[in-house]
């Protein structure tokens, strides 16, 4: 056991073993808690760093009337009703949501967990299959295992925390042991949970639906539990696996902010519970509806990790910590730092309805436009003609395509082009061969019908052979055609969750398999295909999570293409992932989903805050619409690294106002681009100012679109007048370009 010295502060993890005190510090976030009376662990503080802590901040001994006390606590001062708490145990005193719950071979419920040891080692440990933050070399961050002991049970809990060096940022886990003799059932583990004191605060959470993603809601805090949550089996476009805290006067600038993100992409769960002291109880993990774990004796179980961060700086603060950890230290791809390619995607130009001269057409005109990835949508499979077929069958589809998918590939290459591929993995159709041959192969309880979506059934991905054959397939398609970037989509949520091949008492872990082995299959891919950007997609942003990103750098952020609505969404994405992740479109008008008809500088200027690319048919296409769409590319193209990879700041709210303003600034700001949308237009607007943030004050910028020069003190701290530059119309947006000279 390491143990490290409280004074050393090269230390990112100190420990006072006499008072039993746990520090963790990078010198800008504290996250400080103890060993308490009765070995119960207390949570002290999370925030803005300490410099030291000495421990004079005990819980204070009061009774409590109807709280529960210890044997021997003759006052009934000490409660584990009131203590604040890293985590909960449920049955022994404590009445508020638990962290754990656990049903014994003897039917028991009641746990008991007590602090048994630590141990400190530098970097951090990797909990694979499970997506997770990870470190390049030790040196960069500290963990700090805590082990909590139920000895009746003969249960041993680890509670894992990582702090990083340069970025704002702890991780956190949980990890349960059974060392007893029989079998026991996990209904519930929670990968983290946190008691906070008395304090005013307020929830933000990103709710939504199909079409509609992460939208910003903020709301007070009342006494009770309100939960977040998914049981849909993905994260799913309803809710995000978030949650921050912050106070009533919190802005997108200033003020505290706490964010919490799961790295998962299953059933997910975020309960808070107002206590009767207004004291406040996080908890975020699995969703423990329909969740059990048969655990046996001696194994494990491994949560999915929490991701905690702390800005005094407001949202925009909080959020480019979470930029910042996504970015660097969750997605792994080789392509996380490089130049995505703009891609022209048929969908919403064909549909099903294509032929392989159809497809050559839009390759000829997107190359002659500049695009540089052409992505082969839904139909080239099977007898793909519409969606009531063939998912599961993939092979393809001669008689659409002559020459094949090597043909079209060799096609769009020598076209210049980069050439891409959709696939609908997780899913299958009454309708295809697969069905016919593997009726095994499919969610369902036998004896009742299962439920259909978008006519199709959700694959058994805890079968071995459903995982064997997906790769094998997948794996053949990839290697045999030159494909260079694969779009994975997943277009249902899961029913009927029940495995033929598991025992009874074990059908409650299907869900959590079905995820483990979801990103087995993904790893086992994109490991055998390094070069093959993949992008992740689940009917837009029903599967928007950092679990994905593990695997796949981007994801399609939601089937809304129209450039208005992604304003918000794109807004409330960015609350936690970084631009680099969203795939954005420039869309047809009117609008496939809701009709609106949008100028196409405003398209492209919402598109280009993410991955850009279009979905449209460009052979139909005026001369001068062309000529807009190559300025639009040769503009990404030179700033695409400063779109993607330049720091993100929000300046102003679509759900709060009529417009929209975002910037992103270069890391040595020295280029800043603000992209401003208005929505609706009114005839005598109030004129406000648009102030920019993050530039160096007496350094001088020059805007082209406005022709004037101005330092970055009078940017930030004065600002300018945009409305008047705009014309008189709906839907309107601009970029601005504030350029060092």
């Amino acid at each position: 056991m390491e143990v490290r010295n409280w004074r050393n502060k090269m230390s990112l993890i100190s420990v006072d073993e006499k008072k039993s005190i746990f520090h963790l510090s990078n010198g800008k976030i504290s996250y400080i808690f103890q060993v308490e009376e009765q070995n119960l662990l207390h949570h002290i503080y999370f925030g803005k760093a300490i410099s030291d802590y000495h421990g004079g901040l005990t819980y204070p001994r009061f009774e409590r009337s109807f709280s529960t006390n210890f044997k021997g606590d003759k006052n009934r001062v000490y409660s584990r009703d009131t203590l604040l708490q890293e985590y909960s145990s449920l049955g022994s005193g404590d009445f508020r949501i638990p962290s754990i719950e656990i049903v014994m071979d003897s039917g028991s419920s009641v746990c008991d967990f007590r602090y048994k040891d630590y141990k400190v080692f530098s970097g951090k440990k990797k909990l694979h299959p499970l997506p997770h933050v990870w470190t390049e070399n030790d040196s960069e961050a500290e963990t700090i295992e805590i082990y909590l002991e139920d000895v009746a049970n003969k249960l041993l809990l680890c509670l894992s925390y990582t702090i990083y060096r340069d970025y704002d940022i702890i991780a956190r886990s949980a990890r349960l042991e059974n060392q007893g003799k029989s079998d026991i059932q996990v209904n519930k583990l929670a990968s983290m949970s946190i008691d906070l004191p008395f304090e005013k605060r307020e929830m933000i959470h990103l709710p939504g639906s199909w079409g509609n993603e992460r939208q910003i809601e903020r709301k007070e805090i009342h006494r009770g539990i309100q939960i977040i949550d998914s049981k849909r089996g993905t994260t799913s476009h309803q809710e995000n696996p978030f949650i921050a805290l912050v106070e009533p006067s919190t802005t997108e600038h200033q003020g505290k902010a706490y964010g919490f993100l799961l790295i998962y992409s299953g059933n997910h769960e975020e309960a808070l519970e107002l206590d009767q002291y207004e004291q406040l109880r996080l908890t975020i993990g699995i969703n423990p509806s329909g969740f059990q774990w048969n655990l046996k004796p001696n194994k494990q179980f491994q949560t999915p990790e929490v991701i905690l961060t702390f800005s005094e700086n407001g949202l925009n603060g909080m959020s480019q910590n979470f930029h910042n950890i996504i970015q660097n230290r969750i997605i792994r791809s080789k392509h996380k730092n490089a130049e995505r390619p703009i891609l022209i995607n048929n969908w919403e130009a064909t549909y099903f309805n294509f032929n392989e001269e159809k497809i050559k057409e839009i390759i000829d005109v997107s190359a002659n436009l500049g695009i540089e990835l052409f992505v082969l949508d839904d139909g080239w499979f099977g007898k793909r003609d519409s969606d009531q077929t063939s998912l599961g069958d993939w092979y393809e589809n001669f008689e659409k395509l002559p020459n094949g998918l090597r043909g079209l590939s060799e096609y769009a290459h020598d076209k210049g082009m980069k050439f891409g591929l959709w696939f609908e993995p997780e899913m299958i159709s009454e309708r295809s061969k697969l069905f016919a041959e593997h009726p095994d192969y499919y969610f369902h309880v036998p004896g009742i019908e299962a439920t259909l979506s978008r006519s199709q059934y959700v694959l058994d991905l805890s079968n071995e052979d459903v995982l064997n054959y997906l790769f094998d397939s997948i794996h053949k398609i990839l290697k045999g055609n030159n494909i260079d970037y694969v779009k994975w989509d997943m277009n249902r949520y899961l029913t009927d969750v029940f495995s033929l091949l598991l025992k009874n008492k074990q059908q409650g872990e299907v869900s959590h398999r079905y995820v483990m082995n979801l990103y087995r299959l993904i790893d086992k891919l994109t490991k055998q295909h390094p070069d093959i950007l993949f992008e992740a997609c689940s009917g837009g942003g029903g599967r928007f999570d950092a679990g994905m990103l593990y695997y796949m750098p981007q994801i399609w952020t939601s089937d809304n293409s129209d450039a208005v609505a992604r304003l918000k969404i794109q807004y409330g994405t960015s609350l936690i992932y970084p631009p680099s992740t969203m795939g954005a479109h420039v869309s047809a008008v009117p609008n496939h989903q809701n009709g609106r008809i949008t100028p196409l500088m405003t398209r492209a200027n919402v598109a280009m805050s993410g991955v850009f690319g279009y979905e449209l048919d460009p052979t139909l296409l005026t001369i001068e619409e062309k000529v807009q769409i190559e300025e639009q590319i040769k503009f990404y193209k030179k700033y695409r690294n400063l779109l993607l990879y330049g720091i993100f700041t929000r300046l102003s709210s679509p759900f709060e106002n009529n417009h929209c303003v975002w910037q992103v600034v270069s890391d040595d700001k020295s280029e800043c681009i603000v992209t401003y949308s208005n929505i609706l237009s009114h005839a005598a607007p109030p004129l406000e100012r648009l102030h920019l943030i993050g530039l160096e004050k007496e350094a001088h910028y020059y805007c082209p679109e406005m022709n004037i020069t101005c330092s970055g003190d009078e940017l930030v701290n004065i600002g300018l007048y945009i409305f008047p530059i705009f014309n008189q119309g709906d839907f309107e947006s601009r970029v601005f370009r504030f350029t060092k000279i």
